[in-house]
């Protein structure tokens, strides 16, 4: 029998999510992760670190050329990383 006050656990999560205002951290980690599908394995291979501070996310790559490509690439990169995001995560990103 299910009482009149339940809720899904999908609910409960979102709810816990919107309480603790972990919405942004979460999109952030999910840019993250989707970095290697949204490059390649090519150039994720040669990214030594990355990590997001103020909206600006910082590459640190072990190629130069593959970081003078990035800064040509850079606006439609960022699109197309906020848009698998879901949102505007980041506003810039620093290659080094």
């Amino acid at each position: 029998m299910r009482r009149s006050k339940t809720i899904s656990l999908a609910e409960a999560m979102q709810d816990y999510i919107r309480e603790m205002n972990l919405g942004d951290k979460l999109r952030e980690v999910g840019l993250i992760n989707s970095w290697e599908e949204t490059v390649g394995k090519a150039i994720a291979s040669r990214t030594k670190k990355i990590f997001i501070k103020d909206k600006v996310l910082h590459v640190h790559l072990s190629s130069s050329v593959v970081r003078s490509e990035l800064l040509m690439l850079r606006q439609a990169l960022m699109e197309k990383l906020n848009e698998k995001a879901g949102g505007e995560v980041i506003r810039d990103i620093v290659f080094r």
